[in-house]
């Protein structure tokens, strides 16, 4: 067969992902910070769009309500709500140093101090061993221990601790009320004791499983991060994107769109540009205007998508947003999109970072998403969902016999039972996700 070059012309069809689309897609999955930064940025790159601060105002949705009610003063309520803005703290070296002011320290133990001081982690345990501290200052082991223990005798107890063990001694050794079993338990037995190899310390000591209960119960009384209480960093503070309110028992949704900047055209800018003739300049504004219309078509259906998923999970989480967080059925992304008739990737994109107020409290919307679990047939049929389990399980937990927990077998017994079908394994991962420790480290010993 002899090949041969040739022109032909050949007709497809294929999807080609536009500017416009990219951006409509970007700006969909922006949580509310993230959009308020784009529209920032955006508006310092277009002269034609101008921002417009909203008035910070209550996340309450009753906030309206009572607005109309009540006229009050946009400079008052400004005010209000910088008054609960938190000052930043004091951080935990300023803590440190200030307490060291009086103290008649030499220019090589002042080195040291620093060295102590500035080498400690956001949970306040040091990070530098002696040996090099000592090298760094010239000094030598002898005095940098000494001056350790000086930076440990300050306030937080526990401060420049070199391991959870000694920030827990130096804590009990501070208190007068600590058992004298406490200390004995964390500077002699300390891995058998954080096993809660219980049994064996009760016959090596000679003392009680309750004696050894008494002085557990007082050890969880102290701080493993004594440093976490001078965090000087502000908090990021959760903005909900929709707010739910029940009304005569019936659920109504709404966007919440107080946060987020108003966005104007610059007619007059437009206009007085408009009139130069110069056809740089007329490519330049006719650029910038199609990308402000651009931009509000996909704000406008960040919205509509955001009220439609939003709308989607309520219909099929009533019972969760009217009798509680047992009630989570399982859902899954494919059930919204054909709901809503878009694709999984859109919803996908849509609950990224969003978060919806509810009498109940904030909910992340991801959390109403999750896969159905096996049931019995004397469930008539329904389906649970992760979350449904994750409840039962810590339901029946807290209401164990703490002298005598539940093995992780004896709640997938239990579990099913109710018509729930759990494996151990399951069980013990739910159980683990929950933060609840094994039933060896449950049991209490009265």
């Amino acid at each position: 067969m002899k090949l041969e070059p040739a022109l032909l012309q050949k007709q497809t069809l294929n999807l080609t992902m536009t500017q416009e689309l990219q951006q409509a897609i970007t700006i969909l999955q922006y949580t509310a910070h993230e959009l308020t930064a784009f529209l920032e940025m955006k508006e310092m790159d277009n002269p034609l769009i101008q921002l417009e601060s909203p008035i910070v105002r209550s996340i309450d949705p009753r906030y309206d309500k009572v607005r109309k009610r009540k006229v009050t003063n946009p400079e008052n309520d400004q005010k209000k709500w910088l008054e609960q803005i938190a000052e930043p703290t004091e951080g935990l070296a300023d803590h440190l140093f200030s307490q060291l002011l009086m103290k008649a320290l030499s220019d090589f133990q002042e080195k040291l101090v620093e060295q102590f001081i500035y080498n400690l982690d956001p949970n306040g345990y040091l990070m530098i061993t002696i040996e090099e501290a000592a090298a760094i200052c010239g000094t030598s082991i002898e005095e940098a221990e000494e001056i350790l223990q000086l930076v440990q005798s300050l306030e937080p107890a526990g401060v420049a601790a070199r391991s959870l063990q000694e920030c827990l001694v130096l804590q009990v050794e501070r208190r007068s009320d600590a058992p004298e079993l406490a200390i004995k338990l964390l500077t002699e037995y300390f891995n058998e004791f954080a096993e809660k190899k219980w049994k064996v310390l009760s016959e090596n000591l000679d003392v009680s499983l309750k004696e050894i209960q008494q002085a557990a119960d007082f050890i969880t009384t102290l701080d493993p991060r004594p440093g976490t209480h001078f965090d000087y960093e502000r908090p990021q503070y959760v903005i909900p994107d929709l707010i739910l309110e029940i009304i005569d028992g019936k659920l109504e949704l709404q966007l919440f769109e107080r946060h987020l900047p108003a966005i104007r055209y610059q007619a007059d800018y437009y206009n007085e540009m408009a009139s130069i003739a110069d056809d740089k300049v007329k490519q330049y504004l006719n650029d910038k205007r199609q990308d402000f219309r651009w931009i509000m078509r996909s704000i406008e259906q960040r919205k509509q998508t955001l009220m439609k998923v939003g709308m989607a999970i309520i219909e099929e989480q009533q019972d969760f947003f009217l009798k509680g967080p047992r009630y989570l059925k399982p859902l899954t992304l494919k059930d919204v999109a054909e709901k809503i008739e878009v694709h999984e990737s859109t919803v996908s994109r849509a609950i990224r970072g969003k978060y919806i107020q509810t009498p109940s409290g904030m909910h992340e919307l991801k959390k109403f998403f999750s896969q159905a679990l096996q049931v019995n047939a004397a469930s008539d049929g329904e389906q649970a969902s992760a979350g449904q389990a994750k409840t039962l399980i810590k339901g029946l937990i807290d209401k164990e016999d703490k002298s005598k927990p539940l093995s992780d077998q004896a709640i997938a017994n239990m579990l099913k039972d109710k018509g729930l079908t759990l494996s151990r394994r399951t069980v013990a991962k739910y159980r683990e996700q929950l933060r609840i420790p094994s039933s060896t480290k449950r049991k209490r010993y009265e």
